[in-house]
């Protein structure tokens, strides 16, 4: 180990050379695998930070992970990125004082650890804003809150552009395209403080001039132009060409769309350019698939974009699994009273097989979706990413579904199905443990995701509300009332890992919440287990059990699942996750010290149509008494085989 006290100018050429001859030495026809790639003394940044800059890196522990190996190059090169690396964060004293290595017995790999000075930082005294006095007083109070540099802290360079580029697109979004913002660093009190001021140029104060429509063969230009989130002589706004750009793209109809405002030359009023290149108007996709739950899978979804005209999207789709099977037929107008605002009608004949009922659905449901622009969504606030919708359906559907006969013969359950109208011995009926009846319900879901990607998310969150009623008013057979929450949350961990959480609970029973007579349809009942939520059980084990240890339902769920996602190696990825959650009997009857946990491993594979996906959940606490398939739990565990992330 070489002393701190030895300045690295003088140590490093010597000391590296040492290294490289001692590792070039051994094994050099296959090289040297790095083991171990540790730094020591680092606090004011994160070691995934420093890492994220550096070539030299540690082989994966994985017997069939990626390995890294030694390289005299990247190494010398990574010494000097470190003290770049902190002088951009402001630390200009920060050194390597010292590196040392560890060798193998056989010489085949090495352990090499870091020693860092950081120093002390030179600090933001002040941050001054000049010229930004024209943005409203709401949006300069916010600019100067949510500034990335901050009094008090390390100068980073990184932050101050990041202040810099802020500044510049709130005056761009606020009518001033031409805006100039320069920044000017001066002394502070001490040589170890700086003051920063932002200073802006303005320019003149524009709006939007013509808008010119090119490219466009089929779609009429109103039907552009109403997807636009601006119109002539609107104040300018650069977030406004952004989204109407992505308005564009959701109708389907265009596979390349562009919007560019024309400002090469400064104007007071500026003109608009839309470029656009049609897709093809009918979409035909057919996959097939296979899952440890649903069985093999067959789908044919066929689109039909501007359908009759307007805009419209015409979709019929049919499927056939274990789980379900059938027909839906949707017809979207995307502009319904304003381009806000979409309607939908939806047709339906569909069949579900689930452990614990058959379902048959018949019917037919009209919804109308609110979208909300990039920063006036309700939920969390602004997220240039977000997507959030308010959604109103009402739904009127015919609904005939049948229990297993294992529930039928289950004598402790019988006054319970006697209470849902489900007569077990069939006697005054056409067949036992069947349920028929018009649903007549309105449905309210709210939700914003910021993920980008909700197939394989990677950062952000999801937030979901449904709220459902049917009977009353409505009329129909079924009469209740139900209210689900769900939120995911998806961190990145260092440079590829993500930690994925969600939790997921609701409730059913009687407008009053708490009355627990009101008989709730069979197939609305709660069941937890499967590949996607306790994964040590199977799907629909885990609810209320009957006197004979049959699986019933609840009219009250809560789980939570939490997941460290990790690459592994190329397009292969390991998960390690932990599940928890149960099902309680009565209506808004949470009992969170009555829960079911199991953890496990996980493999993903990523493919163009999402992850294929494997898990093994291993029940933490079994559940006295559980009966699957008529029997005795058989054993502790499951495996889940399916496409796409758990959550």
């Amino acid at each position: 180990m070489i002393p701190s006290s030895l300045r690295p100018s003088l140590i490093a050429p010597a000391l590296l050379a040492t290294l490289v001859l001692a590792l070039t030495a051994c094994k050099e026809d296959s090289g040297i695998k790095v083991t171990r790639f540790s730094f020591v003394g680092v606090q004011a940044v994160t070691e995934a930070q420093l890492r994220s800059v550096l070539a030299t890196a540690p082989s994966s522990k994985l017997p069939f992970g990626p390995k890294q190996y030694f390289s005299r190059d990247q190494f010398e090169a990574d010494l000097k990125r470190i003290q770049a690396f902190y002088l951009d964060r402001g630390f200009p004293d920060a050194k390597v004082t010292s590196y040392d290595t560890q060798l193998s017995k056989d010489q085949s790999s090495v352990a090499i650890t870091v020693t860092i000075s950081e120093g002390e930082p030179l600090r933001v005294e002040r941050v001054a804003l000049e010229g930004l006095e024209v943005l409203p007083p709401e949006h300069f109070q916010a600019l100067e809150a949510n500034l990335a540099l901050k009094a008090g802290q390390p100068f980073d360079r990184a932050a101050l552009q990041s202040s810099r580029e802020a500044a510049l697109d709130e005056l761009k979004d606020h009518g001033y395209p031409y805006a100039t913002v320069k920044v000017v660093e001066e002394n502070g009190a001490s040589d170890r403080q700086r003051v920063v001021t932002i200073h802006a140029e303005p320019g003149p104060l524009t709006h939007f001039g013509r808008i010119e429509i090119s490219g466009n063969e089929s779609v009429e230009d109103r039907i552009v132009r109403r997807q636009l989130t601006f119109r002539r002589g609107d104040l300018f706004q650069q977030s406004k060409v952004v989204d109407s750009q992505r308005r564009l793209y959701t109708l389907e109809l265009f596979q390349f769309a562009s919007v560019k405002a024309d400002t090469t030359e400064q104007a007071t009023e500026i003109p608009t350019k839309v470029v656009l290149k049609e897709s093809k108007h009918r979409k035909f996709n057919f996959s097939l698939g296979y899952g440890s739950e649903e069985r093999a899978r067959a789908e044919l979804d066929y689109r039909r974009l501007n359908f009759l005209g307007g805009g419209r999207i015409g979709q019929a789709i049919v499927r056939y699994s274990g789980l379900d099977r059938g027909v839906k037929l949707n017809l979207t107008e995307p502009y319904f009273l304003s381009r806000n605002y979409a309607l939908t009608f939806s047709g339906q004949f569909w069949h579900s097989d689930e452990p614990a009922y058959v379902l048959d659905t018949t019917g037919g449901r009209v919804t109308v979706t609110r979208r909300f622009g990039r920063a006036s969504g309700p939920l969390f606030g602004p997220s240039k990413n977000a997507q959030t919708s308010l959604s109103f359906t009402y739904a009127n559907e015919y609904e005939s579904s049948r229990i297993t006969e294992e529930a039928l013969a289950d004598l402790s359950f019988r006054d319970e199905l006697i209470a849902l109208g489900l007569n077990p011995t069939g006697i005054g009926q056409e067949d036992p443990g069947v349920t028929k009846g018009l649903r007549s319900a309105f449905f309210l879901d709210a939700g914003r995701n910021t993920t980008g990607n909700l197939l394989d998310a990677r950062q952000g969150y999801v937030f979901t509300v449904h709220a459902e009623r049917a009977g009353g008013f409505l009329q129909g057979d079924y009469d209740y009332t139900e209210l689900t929450l769900e939120g995911r949350y998806y961190i990145p961990v260092g440079s590829r890992a993500v930690l994925a959480v969600r939790a997921r609970g609701g409730s059913i029973g009687g407008l009053g919440g708490g009355d627990n007579d009101v008989p709730v349809p069979f197939f609305k009942r709660y069941f937890l287990g499967g590949s996607t939520n306790l994964r040590g059980w199977g799907r629909f084990d885990v609810s209320p059990l009957s006197g004979s240890g049959l699986p019933i339902g609840g009219k009250t769920t809560m789980n939570f699942s939490t997941e460290l996602r990790m690459p592994v190696f190329g397009n292969l990825g390991g998960v390690v996750f932990l599940d928890g959650g149960n099902v309680w009997l009565g209506s808004w009857d949470f009992n969170l010290n009555n829960m079911r946990y199991d953890v496990g491993p996980g493999l993903r594979y990523d493919t163009k149509v999402g992850p294929i996906r494997v898990d093994l959940g291993y029940q933490l606490n079994p559940i006295p008494g559980l009966l699957v398939n008529g029997k005795p739990e058989p054993r502790q565990f499951r495996l889940h085989f399916s496409i796409g992330q758990a959550f």
